[in-house]
């Protein structure tokens, strides 16, 4: 496995590994670090398809505001890079800040009306931050495909607008969420709660499994469903509500009347820790 640390060795690596391709394509599996079982899922699904597979770790400074964790944001390099390579993967792009952001850069991706919505609206200038540096990485490794896991609903909402706004030449392929056992979402924040605090996050799994039932078994007025994983939320002290949201997933608007399909978006903080969690509102089969 090689690890690039500039623009020009990933794109340099893309185009030379496409053209030894005989099917399928280049992956790319943008990461921040901190792996878990969910950035592998990614990993593993772009080796499904054939893909000969780019990830990328990068904490992006740009999609933190100002009173959020960037110093403390958990950083294994070296832990990650060898799930990585057990995975298959055979490159991995851990640039410096200054290589996607060099001294005077002043071109930033503002996905406007959708890039404001859900957490773009409690992070005021996250969506920007990740458009840009998602951007950059299309940009630097020209990946036929793109991975993103389903527990980042809204950031996906975002990225598919930019795909299809600048005619960017990428598919983005969407994975299911991973859970732990107890069904919490898997997250590289997890990891900064208590033992408390953990038990007590498992309040999101719940809302978004009641808001689910409730539709299933044939609510379909949002504010009904919303209520229903709003009250499983608020049962902890612990819990305070960023928000829950029943929105249509390809605009991240709000919803009066929920079809299938539609998302079910909710973000808490639990101490210190903020956690997010989601589900597609489907029929029961």
């Amino acid at each position: 496995m090689q690890v690039l640390t500039t623009v020009a060795e990933l794109r340099n690596w893309s185009r030379n590994r496409s053209r030894g391709l005989l099917s399928a394509g280049i992956g790319l599996v943008p990461t921040m670090g901190a792996l878990h079982e969910g950035h592998l899922s990614l990993v593993r699904a772009a080796r499904k398809r054939g893909d000969a597979v780019a990830a990328s770790i990068f904490v992006n400074p740009t999609q933190f505001g100002p009173n959020e964790d960037f110093e403390r944001y958990p950083r294994t390099f070296h832990a990650d890079c060898a799930l990585l390579e057990a995975e298959g993967v055979e490159a991995v792009f851990a640039p410096a800040v200054v290589e996607i952001y060099p001294a005077g850069a002043a071109t930033f991706v503002d996905v406007e009306g959708i890039g404001s919505r859900l957490d773009g609206h409690s992070r005021p200038g996250h969506f920007r931050g990740v458009a840009t540096v998602v951007a950059k990485l299309f940009a630097a490794a020209e990946p036929t495909r793109a991975y993103f896991g389903q527990k980042d609903a809204a950031q996906v909402a975002v990225l598919r607008r930019l795909v299809a706004d600048l005619l960017l030449p990428v598919e983005l392929v969407v994975c299911p969420i991973v859970r732990e056992a107890d069904g919490l979402a898997m997250s590289s924040r997890n990891r900064y709660l208590s033992a408390d605090e953990r038990a007590e996050a498992l309040a999101l799994s719940r809302a978004v499994r009641a808001g689910q039932n409730t539709f299933a078994a044939g609510e379909h007025d949002a504010e009904a469903i919303r209520a229903t994983a709003l009250r499983e939320l608020t049962r902890s002290s612990a819990v305070r509500v960023d928000y829950v949201a029943v929105v249509d997933w390809a605009t991240l608007e709000p919803v009066e009347r929920v079809k299938q399909g539609h998302l079910l978006a909710v973000a808490v903080h639990v101490g210190a820790t903020r956690l997010i969690d989601n589900c597609i509102l489907h029929a029961e089969e």
